[in-house]
């Protein structure tokens, strides 16, 4: 089993991966992304939707919505926060190797480093071919994910965090792939007991990122740093990246 299809890595991990801060950030996401999109259009793809976090929010702007998720535990949780908000989003689990409607969308988004999960990198290009093939004539794809150049100029070899509830978090993350993988080891202490998950994810600059987009069916990608369109560098929280079919 991959780390991805364990259900108990996101009910476990669930508190500490998307307090409710998490949540109430996501309007002003959504009004970021809808901007740096330059989108005008109606309907949109979540893929990875988690919690549905975004994928409610877009769905309050009147959007067309579908949320992609392979985890029962997180469209669980994104069924119940669509009928609190009182909206309504199609909710679909699958894999996102394998999901594709052509010419369905004409926003999709993968966010909070969503991509890079496979060990194959031929899966992450399955995923790329499957959402150029997903989006409509003129449609936009907003990615999200950790850059490496960020990663490495802030490298950390472990970090603690210590939750309100006492819950300690201790990660350790580990290079592999000569820089292409990173591996990180989450112990959550707790309690006077400790549990130890592990994960995995490819990670990419910039310039690979933006080639692979170009190699899988966009005509052109813009790179930044963050949601609100600043310019993509070496300290750049995030890499962000918004490519277009013609």
């Amino acid at each position: 089993m991959e780390w991805f299809e364990n259900e108990e890595f996101w009910t476990d991990l669930f508190p500490y991966m998307f307090p409710a801060e998490r949540f109430s950030a996501a309007a002003d996401q959504v009004s970021e992304i809808l901007a740096l999109a330059q989108f005008k259009k109606k309907r949109v793809l979540d893929l990875c939707c988690g919690p549905g976090r975004h994928s409610v929010e877009l769905a309050r702007r009147g959007l067309a919505v579908t949320g992609v998720d392979r985890s029962s535990f997180l469209l669980k949780r994104a069924r119940e926060l669509a009928v609190e908000a009182q909206v309504r989003v199609e909710w679909v689990m699958d894999d996102m190797r394998r999901f594709k409607r052509p010419r369905a969308f004409d926003l999709a988004c993968s966010l909070f480093t969503s991509f890079g999960y496979f060990k194959d990198e031929e899966d992450d290009l399955r995923v790329l071919r499957n959402v150029a093939e997903s989006l409509t004539s003129g449609g936009v794809f907003v990615i999200d994910v950790l850059g490496k150049e960020l990663l490495a100029r802030r490298w950390e070899n472990a970090r603690y965090t210590e939750y309100p509830d006492g819950t300690v978090r201790v990660e350790r993350p580990q290079l592999r792939g000569d820089w292409s993988r990173l591996r990180n080891d989450w112990t959550l202490i707790r309690k006077g007991r400790s549990k130890t998950f592990r994960f995995e994810h490819s990670i990419y600059s910039g310039r690979e990122l933006k080639d692979r987009l170009l190699a899988c069916g966009f005509d052109d990608a813009q790179l930044y740093g963050d949601l609100q369109g600043t310019a993509y560098g070496l300290d750049s929280p995030r890499l962000i990246a918004v490519a277009r079919k013609v």
